[in-house]
């Protein structure tokens, strides 16, 4: 098949899995902005991509020929940790479905999702797509992560024995409109904008925050992942494992001064200790994101205000 039919295109047959999520919500923007007409999606209850059967079934009928795989199980530290099960099971399932479908169905190509936590707890900093499968897991994410790698090599082992063009992309830390901001399951970022808001409302002296803060962490910008992956697969035929972010980091201490005053809180900032700060370090190597022609525009000040400002909307509106 010629390179340029593996290219997308406005009018090819896209099917976004996981719409309402944070990441997918942002492709689906990102691509109706670009004038694509025939996208393809559905809501869990219409799809289950746990149930083979109804994969197969959806595939067979609505014949995408591109697949942007957002779906997951995700969640924070306390999820994580918590529903260690649920989290490898679920992940595992959707992208056994998924990924064998999309091949048996004479998909074009797959984008798959991964996340930063595949590398070692300790892996040297940045760190490089070659880290992959060289130390460690973090404990407290162990069974998410794996279920990620599994889902990474099942694109390069379908790509090598059948000459599939799947790829697979590593995004940072994400944030931005559609988060999740429940403080039980949500990222650090979410929670620490929840929590500095329903302190500022209520007149709390302080807000406590889990850990000692100085771990560091890199952010990215939902909507500057989505026209990384959008990009990725209109300009190259790239199938290597390649890094999404910003190429810096700051500690969740500075994170947290940054978005008091985002919010405007005006109180104290606590470190609860007891609680586990993760890993001590997650930056991304981009530079092969950046080889490729592909750089992310939007700040850290300016992302984390216009989602401060998405949520207060949402909170104003009930949902």
């Amino acid at each position: 098949m010629a390179v340029e039919n593996l290219r997308l295109r406005p009018d090819a047959r896209v099917y976004v899995a996981g719409h309402r999520g944070l990441v997918g919500s942002s492709l689906l923007r990102r691509l109706q902005a670009g004038g694509y007409r025939n996208l393809l999606v559905r809501t869990s209850k219409e799809l289950d991509l746990c149930r083979q059967e109804q994969v197969d079934a959806f595939f067979a009928a609505e014949q995408p020929e591109f697949v942007l795989l957002a779906a997951a199980k995700v969640g924070g530290i306390l999820a994580n940790d918590r529903y260690r099960a649920d989290f490898i099971r679920e992940n595992l399932l959707i992208e056994t479905h998924v990924i064998d479908a999309a091949y048996r169905n004479g998909v074009k190509r797959l984008l798959f999702l991964g996340s930063s936590c595949i590398y070692p707890r300790l892996c040297p900093q940045p760190m490089r797509e070659e880290h992959l499968l060289t130390g460690l897991l973090e404990p407290t994410n162990e069974p998410y992560a794996i279920a990620k790698i599994a889902g990474i090599k099942m694109c390069e082992a379908y790509n090598a024995q059948y000459g599939t063009r799947y790829l697979s992309v590593m995004p940072t830390n994400l944030y931005g409109p559609g988060d999740n901001f429940d403080l039980e399951s949500s990222h650090v970022l979410p929670a620490l904008i929840r929590k500095f808001h329903e302190a500022k409302v209520r007149g709390d002296a302080s807000v406590t925050i889990w850990g000692t803060g100085t771990p560091r962490r890199e952010f990215l910008h939902v909507d500057d992942l989505a026209d990384a992956c959008v990009y990725l697969l209109e300009q190259t035929d790239t199938v290597e494992l390649v890094n999404i972010g910003v190429g810096e980091d700051i500690s969740i201490q500075d994170l947290a001064e940054l978005i008091r005053e985002v919010v405007g809180f005006d109180g104290e900032i606590e470190y609860d200790e007891s609680k586990p700060d993760g890993t001590p370090r997650k930056l991304l190597d981009v530079s092969r994101l950046t080889r490729l022609g592909c750089k992310a525009k939007i700040g850290l000040r300016e992302g984390v205000e216009g989602t401060y400002k998405w949520f207060k909307g949402q909170e104003r509106s009930g949902c």
